[in-house]
């Protein structure tokens, strides 16, 4: 799997165990480095009139070093700007013996419009503010508008959370082996640009014995983990049944974006599980979606109880409150069961919006009922202020990653956790963590979110494990978003879910 992304340490740990291993050292590693980010320079810039590089004092300069030394050989007008000294003996000390160019200090540097600045300064690692003449370095390379190709991450940017202290903004970020936390972690995401992954020859091998955890969400992760197949044996109740909890009269549409979902991702039967006085609301504006009258625990009770029924949604346009608690802590009274002859395992109960936020108040109830043993999986998809409400200690940590935040709340509420935003986080109990990059801002749009707990609904219902469901649902969800563009409202995403599930199934001959 090419999908891993590193931490800075894990990073250093790769190097460690290739240098280990030979027989490239750690100066081979640095001439690889440079190379490629040198063969980026000259394919996408061969015009420029002059070239900076900002070399740094740590292993990041020394890249930048053998990049200006490739360069100048390769017939560019090079300029050097360095900012502080190597330490003696060390590889970056070796590259910038070798580069036999004039260095300039960082305070003269100006560039001015058709040149190109490769941002050797600082990498992952980095963990201070940058220094007066690096921000000033940053700031007029974005005044002039000059291009910028970061090595590693753009100068500033965490390797491992994203954020930022004064940082440059890059059109290019040439990382190596595999893609760091903060390349897709905002903000670090949105200052990036294009980001190449160049393989400088740490081997795959090497990154298995990593045992990494967190991982870019594409197909590959959860395509073949139980993805939805129809077998040409298979009947409704064989592909699952979804139930979504609806809300009031004035509030039905967010359970109905929900149902349609579910369905469209493959849900043989979806039930809209209505108050009484909002079915007739309802049944105006369903068709292929069931209709049932609840209004009480015993009615949902009655429902949930029959092991037909696979996967449920609660909270889209539901009501914040009582009620909401009280339907949450009944579905998790329900067991995880086998059923050989119609298709294993309970699939789980998507919590998202007002069921989320119901719980504000009792987040402890919410957590113990998910931990019991034999509970059915939990999955919950809260937004950043959803998030705050359930977890306002973990919210309040200023310094941890969106990643971290997930992770522990994940692991303290027994769930799986959609953390959703431009970058959404999804994070599983036992560690495991996925972040999405493919999403698009026409999805921030009411009525989005009740679409995703839909589609992850409905793939739960189907047999995927709630990991894998929930990266499967983000990414789809993202995708069909994406591709539909400018103008997007939430009622056109059932539709533009099937062009993106029916190119997923003929990628893959097996799910066809």
């Amino acid at each position: 799997m090419s999908d891993e992304l590193l931490t800075s340490a894990e990073m250093g740990e790769a190097d460690r165990l290739t240098i280990a291993a030979g027989p490239l050292d750690g100066y081979g590693l640095m001439r690889r480095a440079g190379e490629a980010v040198a063969a980026v320079v000259l394919a996408r810039y061969p015009a420029a009139s002059r070239v900076h590089v900002l070399c740094g004092p740590g292993n990041n300069g020394g890249d930048g070093y053998v990049v200006a030394r490739l360069l100048a050989e390769a017939g560019v007008n090079v300029a050097v700007w360095a900012e502080g000294k190597q330490k003696p003996g060390s590889d970056a000390a070796l590259a910038s013996e070798a580069c036999n160019l004039p260095v300039n200090h960082l305070n003269d540097f100006h560039p001015t419009a058709g040149e190109v600045v490769v941002d050797a300064l600082y990498g992952a690692g980095l963990s201070k503010n940058l220094s007066p003449y690096a921000q000033a370095a940053s700031g007029i390379s974005g005044a002039e508008k000059v291009p910028v190709v970061s090595i590693d991450l753009p100068s500033g940017v965490s390797g491992d959370t994203g954020l930022t202290k004064a940082y440059f903004e890059a059109a290019v970020t040439v990382t190596f082996v595999r893609k760091k936390h903060g390349h897709l972690l905002m903000p670090g995401r949105s200052l990036c640009g294009e980001i190449i992954v160049a393989d400088i020859g740490i081997p795959d091998t090497i990154v298995d014995q990593l045992k990494i955890t967190t991982f870019e969400n594409t197909p590959d992760l959860w395509l073949r983990w139980h993805f939805p197949r129809t077998a040409l044996d298979t009947h409704k109740y064989k592909r699952g049944h979804v139930g979504v909890f609806s809300g009031g009269p004035s509030a039905t549409g967010a359970a109905r974006l929900s149902a349609m979902a579910a369905a469209r991702t493959g849900a043989g039967a979806v039930t809209v599980l209505s108050p009484a006085n909002a079915m007739q609301v309802n049944a105006t504006h369903l068709t292929s979606i069931m209709l049932r009258a609840v209004d009480t625990v015993a009615d949902a009770g009655e429902f949930i109880d029959d092991k037909r029924h696979t996967a449920f949604v609660l909270g889209p346009g539901f009501g914040v409150g009582e009620k909401a608690r009280n339907f949450a802590l009944r579905l998790l009274k329900q067991d995880k069961a086998y059923d050989f002859e119609r298709m294993g395992l309970f699939g789980g109960i998507v919590l998202d919006a007002d069921g989320l936020t119901s719980f504000r108040d009792a987040p402890d109830a919410l957590f113990d009922a998910a931990r019991r043993v034999g509970a059915p999986s939990l999955v919950l998809t809260p937004h950043e202020g959803e998030f705050a409400r359930l977890f306002p200690d973990i919210a309040d940590e200023k310094k941890q990653s969106k990643l971290a935040k997930a992770r522990a709340a994940a692991a303290r509420a027994n769930a799986v956790v959609v953390y959703k935003g431009a970058d959404t986080v999804i994070a599983a109990p036992d560690g495991r963590a996925a972040i999405n990059a493919n999403g698009a801002p026409w999805l921030a749009t009411a009525g989005s979110g009740d679409v995703l707990a839909g589609v992850l609904a409905g793939l739960l219902a189907q047999g995927m494990p709630p990991f894998q469901a929930a990266s499967a649902a983000v990414w789809i969800h993202a995708e069909a978003g994406r591709r539909f563009g400018p103008g997007l409202i939430a009622e056109d995403l059932p539709m533009a879910l099937v062009p993106v599930l029916r190119e997923l199934i003929e990628s893959q001959p097996d799910l066809r």
